[in-house]
C-alpha cells in the first residue's frame, strides 16, 4: 500500500485553458495516508472521477503532481503504478467462469497455483460468490457481474492502492447496505489503501473512515463523517450533508450580531470580533435542522415561526417552518409532539454557524497575527484569536 501525495494538482481539460474557470479540478494539494478507507463525495461534475482517473493513471493532469511514497509517478501508466481500480459498471469476461475471472490478476502475476487458489476462495467467501464460481459469467446477473468486477479489484494484496468509481451504482438497492460493510470488512481485514467515489453520503458514511467532499472542482473539506456533520467547513458541505440539509441564511451585520428580515440573531462576542474586522459583505449562517430548538409555547429568546408542513417519517418528524421571508427546517424526535400552527424556535449557540465568503469562521483560540483568505483578498490582522478556514 502507498501513501498518496497530491501536489499543485490541476487538471482542464481544454489544453488552451487560461482561466481558472475551465479547470475541471482546480489547485489543490492533498495525502491520502497509506492504509486509509476513504470516499469522494460530490454532486455529478464536481471532478471526483476526473481526480481518480488522474491517481490511477488513465488522465495525466494539466500540471501538478502524483506521489506515491514520495515517487512522482506523472509519468507512469496504471499498470506501472500497480493499481487496481473498479468501475460503475462491470469489467470482466464473459467467457470465463467466476473463478478464472478472479483469477486471471494473479495469473497475470505468475502467482504459484495454490496461492491463487486461497486468494480466490478468501475473496468470493468474504463477497458471497462461493457458489457462483463454476459459473460462466455471461450467464450472471448484473449485481453479480459487479461483485465479480469488485472482486478482480480486490483479490490482489499487494497493489498501491484500490481505486473505485461509484461501484454500486447497478446494484439492487437491498444489497448496496451488505457490499458496503464487506468493502470495510476486506478493508480492516488485510488494511489496503481505498479511495471511494460517491455521489452518495450514505454509502461516503458507512465506508469511509474520512470523507473529502468536493465542489466546484476542489475538496472543501476532508474529515470523519461526523466532522462534516458537526462542523461543516463550507456552506456547500452543510447543503450536501444531511437530510434535509444545514438552514443557511443570507445575512447582514447589526450590532451584536446579525440579522435577515426583521429577525436578529446574536453572535458570542469572538464570532462578532472577527466579522467587525472583515469588510466581506457575503456572510451567512447556518444550523442544521436537527439541532434547532422546538417548543409549543413562547420561550426566553426563542423566535416566533409559522408552520407550513409537518412530515411524519416514523422514527423522527421534519418541520418546515417560516421564519421571516425564511423556510427553516427542524427535526423532532418521534416522542415530540409537534406544534399545529405556530411553532417557537431557538439557535443554541455552539450549534449556530457563522461563514463568511462561504467559509467557515471559527474559534481557534489563536493569539497572535494570521492571516484570512477570502477569494482573491488576503488580510492580515493582528491579536485576534480566531480564523476562517480556508483549507481542509
Amino acid at each position: 500500500m502507498s501513501e498518496i501525495h497530491l501536489k499543485s494538482l490541476a487538471h482542464s481539460y481544454d489544453k488552451t485553458a487560461s482561466g481558472s474557470q475551465v479547470y475541471a479540478l482546480r489547485e489543490m494539494n492533498h495525502v491520502w495516508e497509506q492504509g486509509g478507507a476513504y470516499a469522494l463525495l460530490g454532486p455529478s461534475g464536481c471532478g471526483k472521477s476526473t481526480l481518480l482517473n488522474i491517481i490511477s493513471g488513465l488522465l495525466t493532469p494539466s500540471s501538478g503532481e502524483v506521489r506515491f511514497d514520495g515517487k512522482v509517478v506523472n509519468h507512469l501508466s496504471p499498470q506501472e503504478r500497480n493499481i487496481a481500480q473498479v468501475f460503475q459498471f462491470p469489467v470482466i469476461y464473459d467467457s470465463m467462469t467466476v473463478f478464472d475471472n478472479l483469477a486471471f490478476p494473479l495469473r497475470n502475476m505468475k502467482m504459484a497455483e495454490a496461492k491463487v487458489i486461497s486468494r480466490v476462495h478468501d475473496i468470493a467467501n468474504i463477497l458471497e460468490l462461493h457458489p457462483l464460481l463454476k459459473r460462466k459469467a455471461r450467464n450472471l446477473t448484473a449485481d453479480e457481474k459487479q461483485k465479480v468486477s469488485m472482486g478482480r479489484g480486490l483479490v490482489r494484496d499487494d497493489v498501491s492502492a484500490i481505486l473505485f468509481d461509484e461501484p454500486l451504482t447497478v446494484i439492487d438497492p437491498q444489497l448496496k447496505w451488505k457490499l458496503r460493510r464487506k468493502l470495510k470488512q476486506i478493508h480492516e481485514q488485510f488494511e489496503l489503501t481505498m479511495i471511494y467515489v460517491t455521489h452518495d453520503q450514505l454509502e461516503a458514511s458507512t465506508f469511509a473512515d474520512k470523507i473529502a467532499v468536493m465542489y466546484d472542482g476542489k475538496i472543501v473539506q476532508f474529515g470523519t463523517p461526523r466532522e462534516l456533520f458537526e462542523n461543516p467547513k463550507h456552506t456547500f458541505v452543510g447543503y450536501f450533508i444531511g437530510s434535509p440539509g444545514m438552514n443557511l441564511f443570507s445575512v447582514q451585520r447589526t450590532e451584536g450580531g446579525v440579522r435577515f428580515a426583521d429577525v436578529s440573531i446574536p453572535l458570542e462576542t469572538s464570532k462578532q470580533k472577527l466579522l467587525d474586522d472583515l469588510p466581506q459583505t457575503n456572510i451567512k449562517i447556518g444550523i442544521r435542522p436537527e439541532f434547532i430548538h422546538v417548543w409549543n409555547k413562547p420561550t426566553t429568546d426563542a423566535f416566533e415561526c409559522q408552520v407550513q408542513h409537518i412530515e411524519d417519517l416514523g422514527t423522527y418528524k421534519i418541520l418546515t417552518l417560516t421564519l421571516g421571508e425564511h423556510t427553516i427546517k427542524a427535526r423532532l424526535g418521534e416522542d415530540h409532539l409537534p406544534p399545529e400552527q405556530v411553532a417557537y424556535i431557538s439557535f443554541p449557540e455552539q450549534w449556530l454557524k457563522l461563514y463568511v465568503d462561504e467559509y467557515l469562521v471559527e474559534d481557534t483560540m489563536l493569539d497572535s497575527d494570521i492571516t484570512i483568505t477570502h477569494g482573491e483578498q488576503s488580510i492580515t490582522q493582528k491579536h485576534i484569536s480566531t480564523e476562517v478556514n480556508r483549507h481542509a
